[in-house]
């Protein structure tokens, strides 16, 4: 079988560039990205439910743009006015650097680790062991930091302010036909089911990448055509060019 036509379930890159779009160009075929999940914040009422007041804490904790994003715009919603002198503990550089769309930036109050990293930060957070810290975490998030917090007797609340959703298909994207599909999630593989609820894989390919999203795929009764990383192909995009190889040949 000839592949064709390759379906990206991420979002279209920004500027336009990709590896996909070079190596399907170098063996014959097109291909095409889609988000097949979008993130989103609870609602304000899902967010009292939790007894959680962000103001009876002295700093936040930012392990990734998106729980900044969304701690910001639910703030927002809740009318909840951060004050000046709050402090902001973030996973890595570009997360703190992200900061300056919402606040104004003051390194005195801004901490990070030059290397990056889940313990470099919490160790950062043991000199200031006398802060309230306050996580904001996705709906389906891991204990790890959570659990290394709490084994070096830190104070700190966490609430759930965002989740990760099946984007909805228009009619004219349900329609559409592809000869392979690569998933990157099992968010993902459970986004193709919501919107194909008698979904029949028939002679499409199917990639996964990461041991939990080839799970899902199998899980999910599906057949799993390629997957990655494997020692020969640390990324999606190299296991690809190596399976289009051999199938176009």
């Amino acid at each position: 079988m000839s592949i064709k036509t390759i379906l990206i379930s991420q979002p279209r890159p920004e500027s336009g560039k990709s590896p996909y779009y070079d190596i399907a160009a170098r063996y014959g075929a097109e291909a095409t990205f889609r988000a097949f999940i979008e993130v989103e914040s609870v609602t304000p009422r899902e967010f009292r439910n939790q007894k959680v007041n962000i103001l009876d804490h002295t700093a936040i904790v930012f392990t990734s743009r998106k729980a900044m994003e969304h701690f910001f715009q639910l703030s927002e919603e809740l009318r909840v006015t951060i004050p000046e002198d709050m402090k902001y503990f973030c996973i890595n550089e570009q997360v703190a650097n992200y900061l300056q769309k919402f606040i104004v930036y003051r390194k005195r109050k801004v901490f990070y680790p030059e290397a990056g990293g889940q313990t470099e930060l919490v160790a950062i957070m043991q000199k200031h062991s006398k802060e309230l810290y306050f996580l904001p975490m996705a709906e389906d998030h891991k204990n790890d930091l959570i659990d290394l917090l709490t084994s070096k007797k830190l104070q700190f609340a966490k609430a759930i302010m965002y989740r990760t959703v099946s984007k909805k298909f228009t009619a004219a994207e349900k329609k559409e036909k592809y000869d392979m599909i690569i998933f990157f999630s099992p968010a993902g593989v459970a986004s193709l089911l919501a919107n194909h609820s008698d979904y029949k894989q028939g002679k499409v390919l199917i990639g996964g990448f990461g041991p939990a999203t080839c799970q899902a795929i199998e899980q999910a009764g599906l057949r799993l055509d390629l997957s990655a990383p494997t020692d020969g192909a640390p990324s999606m995009a190299m296991a690809l060019e190596q399976y289009l190889k051999e199938k176009n040949k």
